[in-house]
């Protein structure tokens, strides 16, 4: 057996990311697609925790995807989607592709700079699975009511809306009591379909997270011996790209009953069979409006085009801004407006596309946004190659402040609960701003971290008072064998 290591690589790993980059080369026809794998292979190695969780690679991939999906979409089915000829979409290209390597970086110099110490006695289980089960339950009749109120309270809103996402945790605690000592595959899936259904009647995008949740809580337990979980795992894949599928060929339409029909946001038997009808719709359309619809979907999440063209545009017709979008974004986060009910609203995303990319796109006039991203924002304000030191600090906050958490909770079923919601809100996305990025990952830390280490203090203060004849409700860690 070959043993060694290349760099921090095992030649295993070096030898099969090198193997890969070479095939990529050799049938994708494109160099751009070909660095794009390299940059996906190295940042997946670079923010590898080692801890068994898997939630950093997750949210890293994703991120990846929303840089490089049109290229890949390209090379795997010969399609060209708007991006393509309507921008000179290479440059950007490349800039996206060093967010992520800088972000990577920064999040394994944050990794690397605070330890945990392994040998600490961590207890697994802080919740009996009876607790965990009813809780769940409750939360399904919350499920977008806080959303809903947010807007009516907007000196609270990030505390609301984070408080709602906390919802995912006690999904995701569910899911991994489901899934140990023996899978029970037909809870899972149940539990799955629900969520699925809940999310996809809502007017956003909402199905996505318990299928990604439900991937992860998998990779902790995975064997690749297993074909169950092979099957479950693809299951999962080809369910969330057929589904992103089916809301990107409905969603506008089903946004429109919003609008036109009386009751539609506040019945939920009215939304189901709206969905019902647009899918039936959908699935028997002619398999070009299919295709099309891919493209459009494949177009939606590339979000490179903006983008690109405020490249072409910045310092050329509009000089660089010397960092005032970032100043301002760090001058948002820090004054909540909870302490600070009246500072003033942070410029929109459609206008900075409409300033900086030149494309008078829908706005708040419209009630929308279109995204315009971070990478855009940072290079508007710095310019190559300065502006990835700001995404390389923030990878660098992130994975310190993983770290730090994994630290601080020393129940293991907490953290991880809490880390893969927590890390995955606020990393997964690309297209997002500073202002939103920044903000969502401060107040997952704040407003559902703080909460989590004050529970977890209070559960280890009775595990070492009471160790196992502590309350069952409250703390067990039995499996929910019996199902």
């Amino acid at each position: 057996m070959i043993r060694g290591r290349v760099g921090g690589l095992s030649i295993t790993e070096a030898f099969g990311g090198l193997l890969i980059c070479l095939l990529v080369a050799l049938f994708g026809d494109d160099s751009q697609l070909t660095l794009s794998v390299f940059v996906l292979l190295l940042g997946l190695k670079l923010v590898w925790t080692g801890d068994g969780l898997f939630v950093l690679p997750a949210a890293y991939a994703f991120h990846w995807v929303e840089t490089s999906i049109g290229l890949i979409y390209r090379a795997a089915f010969g399609r060209e989607v708007p991006t393509f000829v309507q921008s000179d979409y290479r440059p950007m290209v490349l800039i996206a592709l060093g967010c992520c390597l800088a972000l990577a970086v920064g999040i394994r110099l944050g990794l690397t700079l605070i330890k945990v110490d392994d040998r600490q006695d961590r207890p697994e289980f802080a919740f009996s699975f009876g607790f965990v089960a009813i809780t769940y339950i409750i939360s399904i009749f919350f499920e977008g009511t806080l959303i809903a109120i947010a807007a009516d309270y907007p000196s609270v809103r990030q505390i609301i809306v984070t408080a709602d996402t906390a919802r995912l945790g006690i999904l995701f605690l569910l899911l991994r009591r489901l899934l140990t000592p023996t899978p029970r595959w037909f809870w899972i899936g149940g539990i799955l379909a629900l969520e699925v259904t809940l999310g996809i009647t809502g007017f956003f995008a909402g199905f996505r997270e318990p299928l990604v949740l439900g991937a992860l809580a998998l990779l902790e337990i995975f064997d690749r011996r297993n074909a169950k979980h092979w099957a479950a795992l693809t299951a999962a894949m080809v369910a969330g790209v057929a589904i992103g599928l089916l809301w990107m060929g409905i969603r506008g339409e089903y946004r429109r009953n919003f609008i036109a029909i009386d009751n539609f946001e506040t019945s939920r038997s009215a939304r189901l069979q709206s969905i019902e009808a647009l899918s039936m719709g959908f699935l028997h359309a002619d398999s070009e409006s299919t295709w099309e619809t891919a493209d459009t979907l494949v177009d939606r999440m590339w979000t490179v085009y903006y983008p690109a063209l405020a490249v072409e545009r910045v310092p050329a017709t509009i000089p660089h801004t010397h960092g005032e979008i970032l100043s301002a974004a760090l001058v948002h986060i820090v004054t909540p407006r909870v302490f600070f009910p009246g500072k003033p609203e942070l410029q929109s995303e459609s206008e900075k596309v409409r300033k900086y990319s030149g494309v008078f796109v829908a706005g708040a006039e419209q009630n929308t946004s279109i995204a315009f991203g971070y990478a855009a924002e940072a290079y508007v304000d710095f310019g190559v190659p300065v502006m990835f030191i700001p995404v390389l600090a923030f990878g660098l906050a992130m994975g310190c402040t993983y770290r730090l958490f994994e630290r601080l909770i020393m129940h293991r079923e907490l953290f991880v609960a809490f880390g893969t919601v927590a890390f995955w809100m606020s990393l997964y996305l690309f297209e997002r701003s500073w202002a939103t990025m920044l903000g969502i990952a401060l107040g997952m830390m704040v407003y559902l971290g703080g909460p989590v280490v004050l529970l977890d203090r209070f559960l280890m203060i009775r595990h070492d008072r009471d160790g196992r004849n502590a309350e069952p409700l409250l703390y067990g860690d039995e499996h929910p064998s019996s199902l």
